[in-house]
């Protein structure tokens, strides 16, 4: 499933001041917002999506670029009507969009973890270059973190096995599901394995950059506020692992910034979905 990677469409540069989502990351919530959540079936018209993308400064040679590579790498598929080029979403793209839902709604902090952890190992040859980093950034979105180069961890019972026979690596894994002893530091634990700090920044800049728009009204552009701000929630989402509350710092800044994402959502659905059936030329998906 990765080719440089569809993870990679929810990543931006590694700073956390200035959140950049990437013209793919883009598309996929575009076809997230306005497909996937209306009717699956559906294609869209190319010059819609231009316009649309558009209104969050993405130009439409990187559009259609985009487009063509995402089709390439069988995300999305072409539908000619007519002179027009539409597109809709393939089966791969739907698990992928259903799968940033999920991450999306199931909310950042963890106030319920049981105790669990789930622990994967592994040990490849050193030229499996491409198999290590593929594993790794897959383990990274489904929540794991390294606790040893070739020992990753991940809070809760965390069903992976289908990621890693999607990558044909299980002859070369092994998962457990176990509860730490009693005299392990948990929160030594989880400082030493995720970047504690990197992940509470993007919390507080997504906070900073989303807040004065609560109850504002969207203006004349909800469909493309909607979009940077699910795109800037996955991008901020993206590294958190939903580690169990109480074992974080005080006032960890995860609350506020789902509480402002929960209600800037909420307040622009409804603009956005009525700007979207007046803007989008669309098309039932043969």
């Amino acid at each position: 499933m990765e080719d440089d990677d569809i993870l990679d469409t929810v990543d931006t540069p590694d700073s956390p001041d200035s959140p950049q989502p990437r013209p793919q990351s883009l598309m996929l919530a575009f076809f997230g917002n306005h497909v996937l959540e209306e009717a699956d079936d559906l294609c869209v018209y190319s010059g819609s999506i231009i316009d649309v993308l558009g209104r969050v400064g993405v130009g439409e040679q990187a559009v259609r670029s985009t487009l063509t590579r995402m089709v390439n790498r069988g995300l999305l598929r072409r539908q000619r009507e007519g002179r027009r080029m539409y597109f809709g979403l393939t089966p791969q793209a739907k698990l992928v969009l259903h799968d940033g839902r999920t991450r999306i709604w199931q909310g950042a902090v963890n106030d319920d973890w049981d105790g669990s952890w789930t622990l994967l190992g592994f040990s490849f040859p050193d030229s499996w270059k491409r198999q290590r980093h593929d594993l790794r950034s897959r383990l990274t979105w489904s929540g794991f973190g390294a606790l040893y180069s070739g020992l990753w961890i991940a809070p809760g019972n965390v069903d992976v096995a289908p990621v890693v026979s999607e990558l044909g690596l299980t002859t070369h894994v092994k998962i457990f599901h176990a509860r730490a002893d009693g005299t392990t530091d948990i929160e030594l634990m989880i400082r030493d394995t995720w970047d504690l700090e990197s992940i509470a920044a993007r919390y507080v800049t997504f906070d900073k950059r989303w807040t004065a728009l609560l109850g504002a009204d969207p203006g004349g552009d909800p469909i493309g506020t909607r979009l940077r701000l699910v795109s800037e929630w996955l991008w901020t989402i993206r590294t958190d692992p939903r580690l169990p509350a109480r074992h974080l710092p005080p006032a960890w800044p995860a609350r506020p910034a789902q509480e402002t994402f929960r209600r800037l959502a909420e307040e622009t659905a409804a603009p956005a979905r009525r700007m979207a059936a007046e803007l989008l030329d669309t098309a039932a998906l043969r």
